[in-house]
């Protein structure tokens, strides 16, 4: 029987993992297929990982399409953040034992299997008590949020931001980090059946102002719809075309907009006047390209996930078990309208 600490004999072999596979890039819902995989070698310094949830973000699937200039080896597992469990150590690990929570480094594909063979450094240890689709889902979107609130622009309590895509879950988190600082936040929405339920919802969060797209189309005079809200010196746009041209509208004079995705698949256009006489400037966000210091990283996930302990950080989530995988898959992909972040559970 091992010990708590569990260190093994060189050559010591994790158990065969079942893993979402694919062999070429091209369209994700065909060129990826749940296979057996054979046992890995724990080495000295890994740490054989039994997986328990892993989302399906946007940034897994456009990996898998081959959107990104640096994709991994081929055959590759999909999957670009997740939790698990501490299976079995390596003989000179020190830092983790049998049955640790732990979740991983983003962006380090593989998350889509149930026993996971790496580096001990490539996994941080977080308290038992977090809900496993959170510890899950917690190192992209929301650190995203964070960050983009944080390293743009210097905001103080009392200050405004607005963004499209409020609904995503990097939307919803900002809406509620914005608020623990006493930030205001302004909301764009698309105009969806259901909208007036979903305003509802984003002010349960702590929106301080939710519009849909139709009424912002023909409004000249953005102040009259703020009231005592002031305008907003950060815009962020995960949408862009006529999205993002809301978000500029509402940006105060040297206001900043930063565009982390493109949802509508239409390109940001800023008029001269913007740039002449309300001084914007457009940034661009990609957290994969942000060095990530792992010190301030680990930091980033504790301070989160000390939000979720306290009920102050939350979003929708669809949880579905992984030999549903190309079920939550097709609903990731907006098959079948819109959805909430699908977790794979393992």
């Amino acid at each position: 029987m091992l010990s708590q600490k569990s260190h093994l004999p060189a050559a010591t072999m994790s158990p065969p993992s079942m893993a979402a596979v694919y062999n070429i890039y091209g369209p994700v819902d065909t060129v990826i297929r749940l296979t057996e995989i054979p046992p890995m070698e724990i080495s000295e310094n890994d740490v054989c990982v039994k997986m328990l949830a892993a989302p399906i973000n946007p940034a897994d699937m456009n990996r898998i399409e081959g959107a990104y200039p640096n994709g991994p080896p081929l055959p590759a597992v999909g999957g670009g953040e997740g939790v698990g469990v501490i299976h079995s150590v390596g003989s000179a690990v020190k830092d983790f034992s049998l049955g640790d929570l732990v979740i991983r480094a983003p962006y380090i594909p593989g998350a889509w299997q149930t026993y996971m063979v790496e580096k001990e450094s490539f996994w941080h240890k977080i308290d038992k008590g977090t809900p496993i689709e959170y510890a899950s889902t917690v190192s992209v979107n929301p650190v995203s949020a964070l960050r983009m609130l944080n390293e743009f622009v210097t905001l103080k309590p009392g200050d405004s931001i607005v963004q499209n895509g409020a609904t995503s879950m990097v939307g919803q988190c900002v809406i509620q980090l914005a608020q623990v600082r006493g930030i205001h936040s302004i909301n764009i929405i698309r105009d969806n059946p259901g909208s007036d339920e979903v305003k509802e919802k984003l002010i349960k969060l702590g929106a301080d102002k939710v519009f849909t797209e139709s009424e912002l189309d023909a409004v000249k005079h953005i102040k009259a719809l703020l009231g005592d809200t002031p305008q907003p010196i950060l815009g962020l746009n995960c949408v862009g075309g006529n999205g993002a041209t809301l978000v500029i509208k509402f940006l105060k004079q040297g206001g900043t907009m930063v565009t982390y995705g493109g949802m509508s698949r239409e390109p940001v256009t800023v008029s001269t006047s913007n740039f002449i006489f309300k001084d914007i400037t457009l940034k661009g966000f990609w957290l994969q390209e942000w060095k990530l210091d792992q010190t301030k990283y680990r930091e980033w996930i504790d301070y989160l996930l000390d939000l979720v302990r306290a009920g102050k950080l939350k979003y929708e989530m669809e949880l579905l078990p992984f030999n549903d995988f190309h079920k939550a898959l097709e609903k990731a992909m907006g098959k079948h309208g819109s959805q909430k972040k699908q977790v794979l559970i393992f």
